[in-house]
């Protein structure tokens, strides 16, 4: 059957007005659906009894679509009011649909938790900054007496600080200088919570909780291990089960056979692993009070991206909420304790915690501030702004006074091929017998390694190419005095311990002065003294006084001639 043109066109219109929830005027044409517009011209449609101009693009369709809601909006109307009334013009009769505006919408009344609304109020008793004695912060006798077992009588600065803050169930960020003891100032409040040291009971610990209720997650497998040591050396050996080391590299079926068997409490790992545990569903961790994130700085880089959203949304999720809960996270994880730690602190990890956290505090040595009282620079909107607010800016105020105040800084130069004989010279004229060299790449370590052999330098590697087994070999024989000389890269600038080491040496410079602080933090630890030597070429030097003013500290140029350290003066350099 064979269509006029006239019942096309009416077609055309139904279509549109079925469509759209109007009927177009008697103005428009057929040829105005599939045309765009001559400039100027207006559109006129009936909306009820208001006319609308559209002076917009061309008409078309699809332009004329209205979401769902609207009609079942529309059609709950109609059917309240018993139809549509009928316009005085026959027939152009509108049925009219009219636009929702979410403006209009009125939200829906849910009831807060309790814990979400309320500002917890920052109680700082300066006096403890110096406490002399752990018992003097309010920790559990049991685990002072640990403590003192162990030779830990007096707390650092940034421990002192810290504990009484935590125990007060803050959300807080911890920065402080490599070596300051930053380990122990979130795990000694966390053990004075849970596990066989708490509170004797009636004293805050009326209410017993079992499985997994701290979860502490760490970039690197060697910091995962030596938090997992540190734990272990507190809790002792019959209780250091309750710990449980969930790190890449090792065998899954393994750990998740010791999750099952040991029922540990405090869990600590790599994010990859924990999450992929976790969407195994071999890992419970709703009920969990603690979230510790160390080294946050470089937990918030991309490629831990997936797996930290997975462990934020995961741990300390109250039972019967949902991602998409409404209430936001902050709702859903009113009863999870967050904690942020790391020698640098840059403006990413400020917003971070803002976000994560329910009134972060900031926590330094001798400092405790709320964290709204930081300034967060806002992106930059022109050029001016953006020189300002660059990410390298950022990375050198994230990295100010994250040095151990008992170190030296030196630096000098030498020609690439004979960088590693510098080395040998400045390990005989410091007298150095623990010592790190670090270079960037992995490649030339095992070159390294084979020069300082055949020049009489017991040295080793270590590199993430290496197995877990090799890897706690390397450092046991290192720690143990095996091996003079550890090359290594940017693997262990992060959380390697080894209070021994005396000196540090750059064979290769640190990519930004964020990473030559935490290779600079191997040494110094705890108050003892250390020296750090970048070894540069020529045309590199001017990156280490780069790096002196950014970091404020005095980096000195020097040789090692006739068995000894020559120091001069930057004027004769330059």
């Amino acid at each position: 059957m064979r269509l006029s043109i006239g019942q096309v066109h009416r077609n055309v219109l139904a279509l549109a007005s079925s469509r759209s929830g109007f009927v177009l005027g008697d103005r428009l044409s057929f040829r105005m659906l599939s045309q765009p517009r001559a400039a100027g011209f207006h559109q006129t449609a009936r909306r009820g009894s208001q006319i609308v101009e559209d002076k917009g693009g061309p008409l078309t369709l699809a332009s004329l679509e209205v979401q769902n809601r609207v009609e079942y909006v529309n059609k709950e109307k109609m059917a309240r009011t018993g139809g549509p009334k009928q316009s005085s013009r026959g027939s152009s009769s509108l049925k009219v649909k009219p636009s929702v505006s979410l403006l209009n919408v009125k939200p829906v009344k849910t009831a807060l938790p309790k814990s979400a609304g309320i500002k917890k109020t920052l109680k700082v008793d300066e006096a403890l900054f110096s406490a002399k004695s752990f018992e003097e912060l309010g920790l559990p006798p049991l685990l002072v007496d640990r403590l003192n077992k162990e030779g830990l009588a007096a707390p650092t600065e940034v421990q002192s600080a810290a504990i009484p803050i935590i125990a007060q169930k803050h959300d807080v960020v911890i920065q402080s200088y490599t070596g300051s003891g930053k380990t122990l100032a979130y795990l000694l409040p966390i053990l004075s919570e849970i596990g066989p040291l708490t509170r004797p009971m009636g004293q805050d610990n009326s209410e017993k909780r079992s499985g997994i209720e701290a979860v502490i997650v760490a970039p690197s497998r060697e910091l995962g291990m030596q938090i997992v040591r540190e734990v272990e050396k507190i809790l002792g050996p019959n209780d250091k089960r309750l710990v449980q080391q969930l790190v890449g590299g090792a065998n899954r079926s393994r750990q998740e056979e010791a999750l099952k068997k040991n029922k540990p409490i405090i869990v600590v790992g790599t994010p990859g692993r924990i999450s992929e545990i976790s969407a195994a569903g071999k890992l419970h961790t709703h009920s969990c009070r603690f979230l510790v994130l160390d080294e946050v700085d470089q937990l918030l880089s991309f490629n831990y991206r997936e797996d930290m959203h997975r462990i934020l949304e995961h741990v300390g999720r109250k039972s019967g909420s949902t991602s998409r809960d409404i209430l936001g996270p902050l709702a859903r994880r009113s009863e999870r304790q967050t904690i942020l730690v790391s020698a640098t602190i840059p403006f990413s990890v400020i917003r971070a915690a803002r976000s994560w956290g329910h009134d972060p505090a900031l926590i330094r040595a001798k400092s405790v501030v709320p964290l709204d009282s930081i300034t967060v620079p806002r992106p930059a909107l022109s050029q001016t702004d953006a020189n300002s607010s660059s990410p390298s800016n950022s990375v050198n105020q994230a990295a100010v006074g994250s040095l151990p105040p008992s170190l030296e800084h030196y630096y000098c130069t030498a020609k690439a091929q004979h960088k590693v004989d510098t080395l040998r010279r400045c390990i005989h004229a410091l007298e150095a017998q623990t010592v790190i060299a670090f270079m960037n790449n992995t490649k030339p370590l095992k070159d390294v390694v084979f020069k300082l052999e055949a020049r009489g330098i017991k040295s080793t590697e270590l590199h993430g190419d290496l197995g877990k087994l090799a890897r706690s070999t390397v450092l046991k024989k290192f720690k143990d005095g095996e091996y003079r000389v550890l090359v290594t890269n940017e693997l262990s600038a992060r959380g390697l311990d080894v209070p021994e080491c005396d000196l540090v040496v750059n064979l290769d410079l640190p990519t930004d002065s964020t990473h030559y602080a935490h290779r600079a933090g191997r040494t110094g630890r705890l108050g003892r003294k250390g020296i750090v030597v970048t070894i540069c070429e020529e045309n590199e030097a001017f990156v280490a006084r780069k790096m002196r003013k950014q970091l404020a500290v005095p980096i000195k140029p020097c040789e090692f001639t006739e068995g000894e350290l020559v120091v001069h003066k930057e004027e004769d350099v330059e």
